[in-house]
C-alpha cells in the first residue's frame, strides 16, 4: 500500500489539513489568552457601569446598582450571565454587547422596556421581555453584534 500510486500526494494533503486545523486552534486559544490578559472584566454587583469579558470562560455577574448607567459586555468563545431585576436603571442606560463564537444573556424585571438595535451574522438575537404598560417605563438601551453566537434578554419574575 505504501508503493501505491499517489498515496505521497494524498500524506501530503492530510497533513496539510492537520496542521492547518492544529494551527487555526492554537491561534483562536492563543487570541483568547491575550484577549483575557489585554481587556479584564470591571465592575461588581453594586457597579453602576459594568464593563465585563468572557474570553475562553464564563462571567455571571447578579446586579445591585443603585443607578446602572449600562456597559459593554464581550464574548469570544464564552458566556456572559448578567441579571439586573435587583438592579434600578438611571436614564439613558446603554449596553453595548459584542458576541463572537459565544452568548451572552442578561434577565431584567418586568416594566423595564428594552430598546435593541443589535445585529447578528450566522448568530441569532432573542428579546422576551413584553412591552411595559407605562410609557414612562425605564429603558434600556442594548447595542451591538453577535457573530456565530447569540444574545438573549428575558424578563422573569424573581424567585
Amino acid at each position: 500500500m505504501v508503493d501505491a500510486p499517489g498515496y505521497a500526494a494524498v500524506v501530503r494533503v492530510l497533513r496539510a489539513v492537520v496542521l492547518f486545523k492544529v494551527g487555526f486552534w492554537a491561534g483562536i486559544i492563543a487570541s483568547g489568552v491575550l484577549l483575557q490578559r489585554m481587556l479584564p472584566s470591571r465592575g461588581d454587583e453594586e457597579s453602576n457601569e459594568v464593563t465585563l469579558v468572557a474570553a475562553l470562560n464564563g462571567v455571571e455577574l447578579k446586579s445591585r446598582a443603585q443607578a446602572f448607567r449600562g456597559g459593554s459586555m464581550l464574548s469570544w468563545l464564552g458566556g456572559i450571565a448578567v441579571d439586573l431585576r435587583d438592579a434600578q436603571l438611571a436614564p439613558d442606560a446603554h449596553l453595548d454587547v459584542r458576541s463572537a463564537f459565544g452568548g451572552i444573556a442578561i434577565r431584567v424585571p418586568q416594566g423595564w422596556r428594552i430598546v435593541s438595535n443589535v445585529k447578528s451574522f450566522a448568530g441569532g438575537v432573542a428579546i422576551g421581555v413584553p412591552e411595559p404598560e407605562a410609557a414612562e417605563a425605564p429603558t434600556l438601551r442594548i447595542d451591538g453584534l453577535t457573530v456565530f453566537g447569540g444574545v438573549a434578554v428575558g424578563a422573569k419574575p424573581l424567585e
